[in-house]
């Protein structure tokens, strides 16, 4: 089955970013820098609120 895309919000700065269910690499917040998600071998833990389940087109 293929990951899914979230929308998360910054802990730090509330800034919205689509970040990928199975990231490999922790993800930053593009505007504070936070780390948003950690890879956990599977599927990503997340630091920010997840808002929304984003459509893939």
């Amino acid at each position: 089955m293929a990951g899914s895309f979230y929308r998360v919000v910054c802990p730090d700065c509330e800034n919205e970013q689509v970040v990928f269910d199975r990231a490999a690499t922790p993800v930053n917040c593009v505007v504070c820098g936070s780390t948003l998600a950690h890879p956990s071998g599977g599927k990503a833990s997340f630091e920010g609120e997840v808002t929304e389940t984003v459509e893939a087109r």
